[in-house]
């Protein structure tokens, strides 16, 4: 193996890469969202500065997204938490945590794009007349959210605010001797997003401690909002806007 196709290398194994190097599109990509207030304390453990928490409205996202379709990964399942921050003036959404049903999605997304992602088994179905959303970690369940199966309609628009919002991460990667090689905020979007189905209604979410998926850390004080929201769309790359090895540390 040369060196020029040494360089057209993007994953090991190198003749079988873990992901292909395509630009994904998501087809019917199908979310379940709830809002809920969480304790400001705990945001500040887990946002990394620059970013910013809103400690009047403690905000965090859980989520369940169905991908109908995906380029190269084809269908699979993704839940986790995300947290509303700010940038700047910038308001944008922090990924704290992804647990996916797909190796290479999970691969592809921590190694280019710093996606905070693991292993685990989530579940998105309707049942008796419930939209239910679930997450396993290995045998364990880690959460259960139910919302009412389409029961009033949502404003597109405002489910393509919620949806195409700035997403930062953290991206790091250690050298050979343990000290951060690259230790950087990143931020992304979603782009050419098209909204096809937005509903609301009344739901309900249970965290269950686990300590490899410990999303109950962020715990449910009440529900703010709900949205099942169906969609196709793109995701953009990830670019650099913080360098902790380099920037100083915030005031």
């Amino acid at each position: 193996m040369n060196r020029a196709r040494i360089l057209r290398t993007i994953s090991t194994p190198a003749t079988a890469p873990a992901y292909a190097p395509a630009a994904v599109r998501f087809t019917d990509r199908e979310y379940l969202c709830i809002v809920y207030r969480t304790d400001p304390e705990a945001l500040r453990a887990v946002v990394p500065e620059p970013l910013r928490v809103d400690t009047d409205e403690p905000l965090v996202r859980f989520e369940v997204m169905k991908m109908g379709d995906a380029t190269a990964y084809g269908p699979y399942v993704e839940a986790g938490q995300a947290i509303p921050v700010r940038f700047g003036d910038e308001r944008g959404e922090y990924l704290h945590a992804m647990y996916l049903d797909s190796f290479a999605a999970t691969a592809a997304g921590r190694e280019v794009s710093a996606y905070p992602k693991a292993m685990g088994t989530p579940a998105l179905y309707a049942e008796h007349a419930a939209l239910v959303g679930t997450l396993d970690y290995g045998s364990v369940r880690v959460a259960t959210a139910t919302m009412g199966y389409k029961h009033h309609p949502l404003d597109p628009e405002l489910a393509r605010e919620w949806i195409a919002a700035p997403t930062y991460m953290l991206k790091t990667v250690p050298d050979y001797d343990g000290t951060p090689r690259v230790c950087e905020l990143v931020r992304t979007r979603i782009t050419d997003l098209v909204v096809k189905e937005a509903y609301t209604g009344p739901a309900r979410l249970q965290l269950f401690a686990h300590v490899l998926a410990p999303l109950a850390d962020l715990p449910v004080r009440e529900i703010v909002s709900a949205s099942h929201i169906v969609t196709d769309l793109t995701l953009d790359r990830a670019v650099p806007v913080h360098d902790y090895l380099t920037e100083e540390e915030p005031s």
